[in-house]
Parts: C-alpha cells; sequence; structure tokens
C-alpha cells in the first residue's frame, strides 16, 4: 500500500477545504479550479502575464516596506518568491482559469497564495492577503499587470512586422522592372509593375504597426494603487506615491499613473484601442495573404504571376501540386485576431458602473492576438523574401491586356 499524501487544512469565510500540505497554491485557488474553469487556459499559459504579476507584486511590496506597512523580512521574501515564480518555479500551481470570472479574483488569489507558498518554502510564513496583497486590489493589480504582459508580447511581434515590412519593399524595389497590368474589380484595367502591388502591402503594414505600437505605447498609464474603484481606499498615502516609480524601475518602463484613477477602474477602452489596432493590422494581412494567392494561382489557368517558396507538399493527391500554404495561414491566422477582437469588444460593451468586471476578456484576447501574429507573421515575411516573379507570364499579360484595348 501507498502512504497517504499529507494534507493541511485551509478555511475561509465559505468553510474549510483540506489541501495537499505541500501544495503551494491555497483555497482560494482550489475554489477557482473547482468552479470557474472552462476555457482550457491556464494562468501559466501566459508567462508575460505571470511576470507581470510577479513585478507588481515585488513593486509593492517594496512600495509597502517603505510605507511601514511590511517589515524587511516579509518584503524581502516577496521579493524572492516573486523572483523564483518569475522565472517559472511555480508554473505547476498557476493553473486558475484567466478567464475566469471575478474581476480577476482568481488570477490575483493564485498569484498571492503561490508567493506565500514559495516564501512557506523557504522559511518565512506570509499570508496571501494580508502580507502579499498589502495596499492593494485585485482591480488594480490585474489591469496593471495586463498591460504591461501586452507591451511584453508587442516586443516580440514589432520586430516581426518590421522584417516583413522589410521584405514587401524588396519585392516593390524588385518589381519596378516587371511590367504587368493592373486589375480593378478583378478586370483588366492600367498598365502597371508588379512593384506598385508590393509597395502598397509594405506601406499598409508599416502603418498598421505604427498605429499599433502607438496603441501599445498608450498603454504606460497604469491604475496601480487604485486599489477597487480608484479611491485608493486601503492603501496608504506613502505607498500610493511610492509603488509606480518602484514598478517602473522594476520594469525598466517608464510608466505613469493614469490621469483619472476611477476611469481607469470604469474603462479598459485602452487595450480595448490596441485590439481595434490588431483587427486593422489583421486587415491588412488578410489583403497581403488573399493577393498573394491570387497573384500565385494556376500556374496554366490562373494569373501565374509570382512563385511562392513550397514548404510542404501542396496535396496528398495532386503530385508535384505546390499550394499557397503560408499566405492561406496568414489569413486563418488574422481570422483568428479578428475573432479575438469582437470578444475583445464585446467585453469592453458590458462595462457596468464603477469597475469593468470583464477586463480580463479583452487583454486575453489581445495577448493571444499578439502571440498568434508573432509566430505567423515570421513566416509570411521569409515567403514574402523568397517569392520570385515570373517576369515573362507578367508581361504576357501586360501586352495581351494592351492588345486587347485595356
Amino acid at each position: 500500500m501507498s502512504e497517504a499524501r499529507a494534507t493541511r487544512v485551509e478555511a475561509d469565510r465559505l468553510g474549510s477545504l483540506e489541501l495537499p500540505a505541500d501544495a503551494l497554491a491555497g483555497i482560494h485557488s482550489e475554489r477557482a479550479l473547482r468552479h470557474l474553469g472552462f476555457s482550457g487556459r491556464r494562468l501559466a499559459d501566459y508567462p508575460e502575464l505571470v511576470r507581470a504579476l510577479a513585478l507588481v507584486k515585488r513593486a509593492a511590496a517594496r512600495a509597502n516596506r517603505a510605507a511601514g506597512q511590511l517589515g524587511a523580512r516579509e518584503a524581502d521574501a516577496i521579493e524572492a518568491a516573486c523572483q523564483a515564480l518569475a522565472a517559472g518555479e511555480a508554473a505547476e500551481a498557476l493553473a486558475v482559469d484567466p478567464l475566469a470570472g471575478g474581476g480577476g479574483i482568481a488570477v490575483n488569489m493564485n498569484a498571492n497564495e503561490v508567493i506565500a507558498g514559495l516564501a512557506r518554502r523557504a522559511g518565512v510564513v506570509l499570508d496571501p492577503k494580508r502580507h502579499v496583497n498589502a495596499s492593494q486590489s485585485t482591480a488594480d493589480v490585474c489591469a496593471t499587470a495586463q498591460r504591461l504582459a501586452v507591451m511584453d508580447r508587442w516586443d516580440a511581434l514589432a520586430p516581426a512586422l518590421a522584417a516583413l515590412v522589410s521584405a514587401l519593399g524588396a519585392q516593390a524595389e524588385a518589381g519596378r522592372a516587371v511590367p504587368t497590368i493592373a486589375r480593378t474589380c478583378l478586370r483588366d484595367g492600367l498598365a502597371t509593375t508588379l512593384g506598385t502591388l508590393f509597395e502598397g502591402h509594405a506601406e499598409a503594414v508599416a502603418r498598421r504597426s505604427e498605429a499599433l505600437g502607438r496603441g501599445v505605447d498608450a498603454l504606460r498609464a497604469v491604475n496601480l494603487g487604485g486599489t477597487v474603484i480608484g479611491s485608493g481606499e486601503g492603501a496608504p498615502t506613502a505607498y500610493r506615491e511610492r509603488v509606480i516609480g518602484e514598478l517602473a524601475a522594476l520594469s525598466g518602463r517608464a510608466l505613469a499613473p493614469r490621469a483619472s484613477l476611477y476611469d481607469a477602474a470604469q474603462n479598459a477602452d485602452d487595450l480595448g484601442a490596441v485590439s481595434a489596432e490588431l483587427a486593422a493590422l489583421a486587415r491588412a494581412l488578410v489583403k497581403l495573404g488573399s493577393d498573394l494567392r491570387l497573384l500565385a494561382s494556376g500556374p496554366a489557368t490562373g494569373f501565374g504571376e509570382i512563385e511562392l517558396p513550397p514548404v510542404i507538399e501542396g496535396s496528398s493527391f495532386f503530385a508535384g501540386k505546390s499550394n499557397p500554404v503560408v499566405p492561406e495561414t496568414l489569413l486563418h491566422c488574422a481570422f483568428q485576431v479578428l475573432g479575438c477582437d469582437r470578444a475583445a469588444q464585446a467585453a469592453l460593451e458590458r462595462a457596468e458602473l464603477q469597475l469593468n468586471v470583464f477586463e480580463a476578456v479583452v487583454a486575453v484576447n489581445v495577448l493571444d492576438a499578439l502571440a498568434m501574429l508573432a509566430r505567423a507573421v515570421p513566416h509570411a515575411a521569409a515567403c514574402v523574401r523568397g517569392l520570385h516573379a515570373d517576369a515573362e507570364r507578367c508581361r504576357s499579360h501586360a501586352e495581351h491586356a494592351h492588345e486587347s484595348g485595356a
């Protein structure tokens, strides 16, 4: 017979639960796991968000220590546990659904309990609420961490978009020497060069990337210190005056308080604006993917003006067939991003009174969209870099269109 696993009992105002003695998370996390999970996601699946939560908790510990709310031993233990959390040492314990209802309470308490659990393993007893969550509310902790996480994911996407713009620009330059025919309404139009189409794509992606970057930059205004509704209730003045500065120093980002912390609690339109910009970028990528498919169609019965680099066999049936699989994958990604934006905008529309408790839906969908694009865009850039124009086919189209009177 196997030995019975040691347990511990924790209590809250709903009652008590028996937990494994060595579990890092506690009763609040366990209740969330039992009653609130639905998406199949775990907090640990969003490492940028975990790292952001760890930074917020570290900054709060430093500000609380300076404000006299925590002793040096407690503050140091929180910081050490947060560093371990950010390094991924407790991923298995960060299991709550980031889309759980309740305005982020499950996420905040999961982080609080795991930080306390890590400190307990190091020999320091911390209370998840009284120590780790001192001077904080779920509302300002999660909102601030979500914005930091979005900034981190944008840092991964921005260079990929720049590489795509560069690849499109190079094709625009190369295509200036390739005459073809422009199409409007999918009918022959004016004589042009292949480069003009790629020039338009390069400009569009660059423009959308710049607009998205401006939207992400606006997220540097955060509401940490506003606690539940923006009043700062429960946080001493000395803590509030210091905490964002501590977070800026730890994160290396130029953070500032929102102009109105009441507004910040009620409205997540800054995150919504990022989602809308992601959707606008997705639409530009839909056109790019669609145009690449059209230009590569055929070859005998389609446009056949470009040849895309093959990356996998195009068909399990037709021997030697090469399909535009990378542009089609880009389209799939763009469709998913558009779906993320619809979910985000729906959550914005449901904001009520003093707090938008659905902000997690906005944040998670923005994070998902950024992550998908960061994976798909490099493939698209490689495809654009590797494509070749069929100059003879392009010239033939231009000549035939001229002969027919186009």
